[in-house]
């Protein structure tokens, strides 16, 4: 009999799948050393790389998937057109997380072919800068049955809003706020063909890096983009 456990024990660690590997870019945005509570989890194995050296060499067999919580509105063209492209084009997983979506506002492909949204700095156009609003209670909605939103119900955070946002009407939206001083959609997939890609727009400090049910947000959207 404990021969027998032992070859199932076996059996069952051959098969088991080894940690999703992150990598997680962080820079030109102050944030709470809470934020990296959220990659506490035996399954993950978290690299933190900050600007200016993320994206300056290749990294798509050191990670998995590609954590964004920077905030970068312009880099290098050698860097966005090199290395990060590269990652992406590979089929890799990005999850873009709250103010990384400031990021790289001149490069069309990023924010219209991977993210699917962009946060407006200035005008554009017809559409006025966005706003944003700190301490703001919101209530959250689960739009769309997803493995990145399993095991979620609708639930309540206290969060920054966002408003004014361009979003694509390619994106398949996960998440919705009645909140009047922020945009609709809370989190949404990407539209690149190859990558997993999941924008969230929660995460400003502590209250929401504490949340359970952000924090199981997150760790459900990292496992999805991994293709777990």
């Amino acid at each position: 009999m404990i021969r027998f456990l032992a070859v199932l024990l076996l059996a069952a660690a051959a098969y088991a799948e080894p940690p999703v590997k992150v990598l997680i870019v962080t820079g030109g945005h102050e944030h709470s050393l809470s934020f990296y509570s959220l990659f506490d989890d035996p399954g993950i194995i978290a690299t933190v790389n900050p600007h200016p050296s993320a994206f300056t060499t290749d990294f798509r067999d050191r990670a998995d998937v590609l954590v964004l919580y920077d905030l970068i509105p312009n880099m290098p063209e050698e860097e966005k057109h090199g290395h990060l492209r590269a990652f992406v084009e590979a089929g890799k997983g990005v999850v873009v997380l709250h103010h990384a979506i400031i990021d790289h506002q001149s490069w069309p492909w990023w924010y219209e072919d991977v993210v699917g949204g962009r946060y407006l700095l200035d005008p554009e156009g017809a559409m006025p800068a966005s706003k944003a609003r700190h301490e703001q209670r919101m209530r959250v909605t689960v739009a769309k049955k997803h493995p990145v939103t399993e095991g979620l119900t609708d639930f309540e955070i206290e969060d920054e809003t966002y408003k004014g946002m361009w979003i694509s009407p390619k994106v398949q939206v996960l998440l919705t706020t009645d909140n009047p001083d922020n945009d609709t959609p809370l989190a949404w997939l990407g539209t690149h063909p190859k990558a997993r890609v999941v924008y969230i727009q929660l995460g400003h400090g502590s209250l929401a890096h504490r949340n359970p049910n952000y924090q199981r947000l997150v760790h459900n959207a990292i496992n999805w983009a991994a293709g777990r």
